[in-house]
């Protein structure tokens, strides 16, 4: 069954791109479950009534840069998955695996549960997983780190921005 899977030079393409599409699929319906829009009137007037910093982008630039990040760490991710077996691009792709699954957990604790607190710290723990992915990855394939650089700026970015709100919002 191994074999089917992997081989020595990694998964084949339809393999690696049925599971990336898995990731990107469960990852956007986590998303939109948990949107600040307007078929969640409830989340949108929570999130518009928090007091945000002035450096907080409009909502259009959060909804015109994550599906980018997100295409950006999927062709890692790829990549990844068709190289050839090895701890280093396991741990590489574990590293991929896990920033994807925080990206729906962080918006699940923010806009659904609401929880500024767990919230931030979700938000550092993206952002060291997101850097530990660009480091595992520039061990097995440069390009796939490379796809990973954007939204590691973004998660630091984020992460400050986060806290900045928790604070605000006691």
């Amino acid at each position: 069954m191994q074999q089917a899977i992997t081989s020595r030079t990694g998964a084949s393409r339809l393999v690696a791109g049925a599971i990336v599409a898995g990731v990107l699929g469960v990852s956007a319906l986590v998303g939109r479950r948990n949107a600040p829009e307007p078929g969640h009137p409830g989340i949108q007037r929570w999130y518009r009534r928090l007091d945000k910093p002035g450096f907080t982008p409009p909502d259009k630039v959060f909804g015109a840069v994550w599906p980018v990040l997100e295409t950006g760490m999927a062709v890692g991710g790829y990549r990844l998955l068709r190289t050839p077996a090895s701890p280093e691009r396991n741990t590489a792709v574990a590293l991929w695996l896990g920033t994807s699954a925080m990206i729906g957990g962080w918006t699940e604790l923010f806009f659904r549960k609401r929880d500024l607190t767990s919230s931030s710290v979700a938000a550092a723990a993206m952002m060291g997983s997101s850097a530990g992915y660009v480091a595992a990855a520039a061990r097995v394939d440069r390009p796939a780190a490379l796809a990973g650089v954007p939204l590691t700026g973004w998660l630091v970015f984020a992460t400050v921005l986060a806290e900045s709100v928790r604070r605000r919002n006691r």
